[in-house]
């Protein structure tokens, strides 16, 4: 396993875009949460506001890089034809694309740190001159400290399950489009949808409004998921794309 890890590491760490989208990862995130806590203004008498899932809004732009960096790792090899070498050198299909896994799980965590710790020292820069009552978020305080790490471990299961879709799918574009899809749509059909027990429904479902629950630090019994079973939405979806991508994997041929 560790060859497979070293080898899949030298591949990603070779690729131009690599360093480029993990930047993107950290500086879309920054940016977009910086200015939703700058838009954000209060009365004299406050307002009712999550101040930490507010400091992680750009997470959810951010995944859309992470997405784009885990599907173009995988279906780059195929478009090049790489991946027939690749599984020459290496016969274990299922241990390549498990250290294909491993390795962009461990780089989105590292840029997914970095987005989370930079938005939430914007957002203590940023909101005592908004006008809120309520403190910057802290990772002293144990939400805080529950959101920021669930952010982390959410963007880390978005690169999975890109991995797992770009396995299955091989083609670049209907990859990137299937995994944004996944993110993205539940959320416009729930807004469309007028029937508040259909929009309950398909936020539980949702891979993205249940994922980022875990963000939520107030007014949690009002969620129709708690925090963590919301990341175990995400998570679920995960493994079926991982399960799906490794036994394609298996049956086709390269």
């Amino acid at each position: 396993m560790r060859v497979h890890l070293r080898a899949e590491w030298t591949k990603l760490r070779t690729v131009p875009g690599t360093a480029w989208l993990l930047f993107a990862v950290a500086g879309l995130t920054v940016a977009l949460s910086a200015l939703a806590t700058a838009a954000v203004t209060c009365p004299p008498d406050g307002c009712a506001v999550d101040n930490t899932k507010l400091s992680l809004t750009g997470v959810e732009l951010g995944q859309a890089a992470v997405a784009l960096l885990a599907v173009l790792a995988i279906s780059g090899e195929y478009s090049t034809g790489m991946i027939r070498t690749t599984l020459t050198a290496m016969p274990g299909r299922v241990t390549v694309l498990t250290a294909k896994a491993a390795v962009l799980a461990g780089l989105t965590m590292a840029a997914g740190t970095v987005a989370v710790l930079g938005s939430l020292l914007a957002a203590r820069l940023i909101l005592p001159g908004s006008g809120q009552p309520h403190p910057p978020p802290s990772l002293a305080d144990g939400a805080t400290l529950r959101a920021a790490a669930g952010s982390v471990l959410y963007l880390m299961l978005v690169a999975l399950l890109s991995v797992g879709v770009a396995t299955a799918v091989r083609d670049s574009a209907a990859a990137i489009g299937t995994v944004l899809g996944l993110l993205y749509l539940f959320p416009v059909i729930a807004h469309v949808i007028s029937d508040p027990q259909w929009q309950r429904r398909l936020w539980q479902i949702s891979p993205m409004d249940a994922g980022l629950a875990v963000q939520a630090t107030t007014d949690l019994r009002s969620l129709p998921l708690g925090p963590w079973a919301g990341l175990g939405v995400l998570a679920t979806w995960t493994a079926a794309a991982l399960l799906c991508g490794g036994l394609l994997l298996r049956l086709r041929d390269a």
